[in-house]
């Protein structure tokens, strides 16, 4: 693909990253992506990789990512992507499960945690250093930087070998190996074979007609997530410039000097804006709020009252929309980076209807989707017109979709795996003897749009029998300014819980804005007016739950969930095994009579 695209556009600007010494975005052409390509394929060739071999990329987002994953598919060898924050433990599982022996790393955390583990791999070899600045350890006599690796294949000299195997190449060879992060057990890695790939890109051609290689895509979340990177599969299918995002935490100020048209995200990102709004318009007095109140008013009626249902909205509304279009609005979109904005896809966990609703009034076109690792990503998505607030979109042309037993979402297609990576028992579990994938997700078809409703196996059953969806609540609540991270406790409880991360600068704010004196952050969240303050948002957002469901106590915790203490999964989500051991004495404390 990128030796034919180079061939189409040539010295047009393919790639982008920025250098943070020069303080400036760096392009690639289509011609120096193909070429890179080319060495980088020749140079494994020299490093003795065979076909079907897995090759491992455990790196932040850069540019090497994409040269060796495709130089690897040239050499029809697997890569199997490892998350940037992946701990020791989870790199030696990787490793030693999918048997690497050309390990590629970022940055020096990833260096070291690779070195670290070196021993514990039979099968692991060599690491090569994508970035010049690692320092290596003094015992480390195998491994080599990326300018080393490339000047193996300058030259071409094993371009004959690399032909031969791209000549072999078919659409049932395997593409990647994606490991799940999961919040519960061990990983289990989603084999996606080239078929895969190229059913999902042409699936997308029919759906996201809007899209072409006018467009600029800004790479925020990790490649190694199955949405990313199967999207930026797509982008470079569509001749799209793709913008690599290096630092996740620096996307607010990277997002402004790109400028994207295009972004994929999870709700979170949206989730902050929303707040951002609703805390400026909180802040603003008089008429400026009474405008700001009108334009979301407005571009609701407007938008989704009328353009959503393909209807023609009044000539007063049309004027007023316009008006505010060209104020309020492109302000908002300027603030936030995307004033060039085509649409702007969202998967990864629920979004929350005020939310989207917020966004679409505002004029951005969000595209809320659903999907999973074994999907390739996409299941359902919005389209332009008819898509349903509350709802993940429409079902993708020619992907299956049925309800099965207890309301689960089952999948069955050309986009869905094949299975899991030496695992012929979840292989099993997963898909059934008609090919039907369980996804674990409960939810309802209307018409052929897509509705989720809970995790089947999030499912908690309080003592009093009852069932909770923890996801609801914490979708719910979590949209409030005042919360940064919600896990919610009921499992076998007498009554629903909550361990609260709150936002802790808009706490701050409101304690010097009340004249609360506090000598620590743990002090000040245990003020009375705090926790009355909590108490009182908390009751208001989860009044159309019935009472069984609803959060009866709440700690506020002065440290946010972690990755290092095993709270968090590598893509952010709660792993509630580890908050029950980890918070265990703040648990049971809410649970005292």
């Amino acid at each position: 693909m990128i030796h034919r695209q180079a061939e189409k556009y040539g010295d047009r600007v393919a790639l982008k990253y920025r250098d943070y010494e020069k303080a400036q975005w760096i392009p690639v052409t289509w011609n120096q992506f193909s070429r890179t390509v080319k060495v980088a394929a020749n140079a494994l060739v020299a490093l003795d990789v065979k076909e079907e071999e897995n090759i491992g990329i455990f790196s932040q987002n850069k540019p090497e990512c994409l040269y060796v994953d495709f130089a690897g598919l040239a050499n029809r060898t697997v890569s199997v992507p490892l998350y940037a924050t992946s701990s020791p433990a989870q790199v030696q599982y990787i490793v030693n499960d999918a048997r690497i022996r050309l390990l590629f790393v970022g940055e020096q955390f990833q260096y070291d945690a690779a070195f670290s583990v070196l021993g514990l791999c039979q099968s692991l070899q060599q690491l090569v250093l994508f970035d010049p600045a690692i320092r290596k350890d003094p015992r480390d006599t195998t491994s080599i930087y990326f300018s080393d690796f490339l000047k193996l294949g300058e030259g071409l000299p094993h371009d004959t070998v690399v032909e031969e195997r791209m000549g072999r190449a078919s659409s049932d060879d395997l593409a990647n190996i994606l490991y799940t992060s999961g919040t519960t057990g061990e990983p289990k890695g989603v084999m996606l074979h080239h078929s895969t790939y190229e059913e999902i890109i042409r699936i997308h051609d029919i759906r996201l007609i809007h899209m072409s290689d006018r467009d600029v895509s800004m790479n925020f979340l990790p490649l190694t997530h199955v949405f990313e990177r199967a999207w930026t599969y797509y982008c470079l299918h569509k001749g799209t410039q793709v913008c690599l995002n290096l630092r996740p935490a620096e996307i607010a100020s990277t997002i402004k000097e790109v400028r994207p048209t295009l972004m994929c995200s999870v709700p979170r990102f949206w989730e902050k804006v929303y707040a951002a709004v609703n805390e400026k318009i909180a802040a603003e007095k008089g008429m400026k709020r009474k405008l700001m109140l009108d334009a979301i008013r407005v571009g609701k009626r407007h938008n989704l009252d009328y353009v959503r249902l393909d209807k023609r909205p009044p000539l007063w509304l049309h004027l007023k929309y316009k008006f505010y279009e060209r104020t309020v609005y492109a302000l908002l979109k300027k603030t936030i980076g995307i004033e060039n904005g085509n649409f702007f896809p969202v998967a990864g966990a629920a979004v929350p209807n005020e939310v989207c609703e917020f966004v679409h009034a505002v004029g951005i076109n969000m595209v809320v989707g659903y999907g999973l690792t074994e999907s390739c990503a996409t299941v359902s998505c919005f389209l332009d017109k008819g898509f349903e607030i509350g709802s993940v979109g429409t079902v993708m042309p020619d992907v299956e979709v049925k309800i099965g037993a207890n309301n689960e979402i089952l999948l069955r297609g050309k986009t869905i795996t094949k299975g899991y990576y030496k695992k012929d028992e979840a292989t099993r579990e997963a898909i059934d003897s008609e090919g039907w994938f369980h996804t674990g997700d409960a939810g309802y078809l209307k018409g052929n749009q897509l509705f989720l409703t809970e995790r089947i196996k999030d499912l908690f059953k309080t003592s009093n029998g009852k069932y909770i969806s923890p996801q609801a609540l914490e979708t719910k609540l979590g949209i409030d300014r005042y919360i940064d991270q919600i896990a919610i406790i009921a499992d076998q409880r007498k009554f629903v819980s909550a361990l609260i991360v709150p936002a802790y600068p808009v706490v701050e704010a409101y304690a010097k804005e009340k004249g609360i004196a506090y000598g620590s952050m743990a002090e000040l969240l245990q003020h009375e007016k705090v926790q009355a303050l909590f108490r009182a948002r908390i009751e208001t957002l989860q009044q159309q739950f019935a009472h069984y469901e609803q959060v009866k106590r709440f700690t506020l915790l002065p440290e946010p969930f972690s990755m290092e203490r095993g709270e968090l999964t590598n893509t952010l989500k709660v792993k509630r095994a580890a908050l029950y051991v980890n918070y265990k004495e703040q648990i049971e404390r809410m649970y005292e009579e």
